[in-house]
C-alpha cells in the first residue's frame, strides 16, 4: 500500500497561502497592578506595529494577564487597522508633522543612505512600513502612544506629486511649472 502525502502537502499550501510575511514589532509593553481584597493582581499591556516593509502598516494594542496573550492581542489589533502609505522610494515625499493628542512629530525625507534616525517608538513604525531613509524628531509628548498615533497621522497625511495634480486637476508637469 502506497503512503499518501495528501496532509503534508495541504499543509505546506497552507503555509504559502498565509499571505505576505510581516513585520511584527514591539514598542512598549506595560505592567499595571490592581490592589485588590486579596492582594495585587497584574495585568500587562502590549503596544505592537506591524507592517509588510513595503508601504502597508498598523499598530495596536493589546492587554492581558499574561505577556504573551498581550502581544498576540496587539497584533490581531494592529493587523485589523493596517493601511497603505505614500513612499518615494525609499523615504516619504515630503516633509511633515504628524499630531495626535499631545504627541507631535516632525518627519523629514531623507538622501538614500542617511538610515533611519529617529527614536524608538518612531523607529518602529518606520522599519514596519519600509522606510529606510527618514529624519523624525518627538516635538512634544514622548509618550508611547501618542508618539505612534503622531506617526501614523502623519504617514497617513502623505501625498506624492500625482496625487495633489489630481485633486488640483492638473497635471504633475504643469504642478512642477
Amino acid at each position: 500500500m502506497a503512503y499518501s502525502n495528501d496532509k503534508r502537502d495541504n499543509r505546506r499550501n497552507a503555509r504559502e497561502n498565509e499571505g505576505p510575511e510581516l513585520i511584527e514589532k514591539m514598542v512598549f509593553l506595560n505592567r499595571v497592578s490592581k490592589t485588590v481584597k486579596g492582594g495585587r493582581v497584574a495585568k500587562f499591556s502590549a503596544l505592537m506595529v506591524v507592517g509588510d516593509g513595503k508601504g502597508k502598516v498598523g499598530f495596536g494594542m493589546g492587554k492581558a494577564a499574561e505577556v504573551s496573550e498581550a502581544i498576540r492581542k496587539g497584533i490581531e489589533d494592529a493587523k485589523k487597522n493596517m493601511t497603505t502609505i505614500t513612499l518615494s522610494g525609499t523615504t516619504i515625499p515630503h516633509e511633515v508633522i504628524g499630531e495626535f493628542g499631545a504627541g507631535r512629530v516632525m518627519l523629514k525625507p531623507a538622501a538614500p543612505g542617511t538610515g533611519i534616525i529617529a527614536g524608538g517608538a518612531v523607529r518602529a513604525v518606520m522599519e514596519a512600513v519600509g522606510i529606510t531613509d527618514i529624519r523624525a524628531k518627538c516635538l512634544r509628548s514622548n509618550n508611547p502612544n501618542n508618539v505612534v498615533n503622531a506617526t501614523m497621522a502623519g504617514l497617513k497625511s502623505l501625498r506624492d506629486a500625482s496625487q495633489v495634480a489630481a485633486v488640483r486637476g492638473k497635471t504633475v508637469d504643469e504642478l512642477k511649472g
